[in-house]
């Protein structure tokens, strides 16, 4: 009996089919990935009420800094702190030489000593904030590009700095007033509204300064060229009204030396310690103008330096 040979099953020829590979995720920039895991550009520069907080939290970084330059300042010396009041009177006596008794522009202007020696004194806290503002970025690029932290605290400090040695100055200012018969009187309160004004229009223009200093460092160069120039046109030396009341000038002349800041606060600063000074001599809304300028400056030269702030000390 023959075998028979039992069919072989057909042979499936449909294969399972594999499982399509998944689409590769999108790239990220840079900038995405960073953001995604909470990362910041080092340096970038804070938005402008963080940044205020900022130079807010430093306060006391500020105050020891400036403190720190003026003790500094002249510690090689013999005299030592001594030149904080001596540097500003033998300027004045040099003025007084040239200007007052060579020149002749104390002949009609009262207690012209003292009405100098003020001038002075309110000058040189003006001229030398802005000098040292002029190389706050430039000088210190060790310290900028070494810590961080906003960067309108130096010449913040410096303006500060300079304010300290005006009041070392002002010591020698109340004893030349007394020497010369000029009384104690309640408008001598008028000096505090008058150097806060003042100090809010130096540190701006500071700011200012910085910032084109630290582009430009040769500014440092040309800077006293252009405040010695300031200087003679804004009544340091002798008084604005006089020359006014009896020269022919032009009205915008009149308005540029009348409206001119550092000749705005000098005379203010007058106006409160010498009696002999009197409102009439003083421009129209001084206290207006004040105020601008130092808005003007303070708030303008804030946020100028601001916007700069992540370019300091890059190279």
């Amino acid at each position: 009996m023959s075998s028979r040979a039992l069919p072989t099953p057909p042979t499936a020829t449909a294969h399972a089919q594999a499982p399509a590979p998944a689409p590769a995720p999108p790239t990220e920039s840079p900038a995405q990935l960073a953001a995604r895991h909470g990362l910041s550009v080092s340096g970038a520069r804070p938005s402008l009420p963080e940044y205020i907080g900022q130079l807010w939290a430093r306060r006391h970084f500020i105050t020891a800094f400036a403190t720190a330059k003026l003790t500094a300042q002249y510690s090689q010396a013999k005299l030592g702190q001594v030149w904080q009041v001596a540097n500003p009177l033998l300027n004045a006596a040099v003025y007084y030489f040239i200007f007052g008794v060579l020149m002749g522009t104390s002949r009609g202007v009262p207690d012209y000593i003292p009405f100098l020696v003020t001038g002075v004194f309110v000058w040189t806290f003006t001229q030398s904030s802005i000098m040292a503002g002029t190389r706050a970025i430039s000088g210190s690029l060790g310290l900028v590009r070494a810590l961080h932290f906003p960067r309108a605290a130096l010449p913040v400090s410096y303006a500060l700095q300079q304010l300290q040695q005006l009041l070392f100055s002002m010591a020698a200012l109340v004893v030349i007033l007394l020497a010369f018969g000029v009384p104690v009187s309640a408008s001598w309160l008028l000096i505090v509204p008058t150097l806060t004004l003042q100090f809010m229009f130096n540190a701006g223009v500071a700011m200012i300064m910085a910032r084109v200093g630290a582009k430009t460092p040769d500014i440092s160069q040309l800077m006293p060229f252009v405040l010695r120039t300031w200087m003679y046109v804004s009544g340091v030396m002798w008084s604005i009204d006089k020359v006014l009341s009896h020269q022919d000038l032009p009205h915008w002349v009149h308005l540029l030396l009348q409206c001119n800041p550092a000749a705005v606060y000098i005379d203010l600063m007058r106006f409160a310690l010498i009696d002999s000074f009197h409102a009439s001599q003083l421009p129209h809304h001084v206290w207006a103008l004040a105020l601008g300028w130092a808005l003007l400056a303070g708030v303008g030269g804030f946020i100028y330096f601001w916007k700069a702030e992540e370019t300091y000390g890059r190279g």
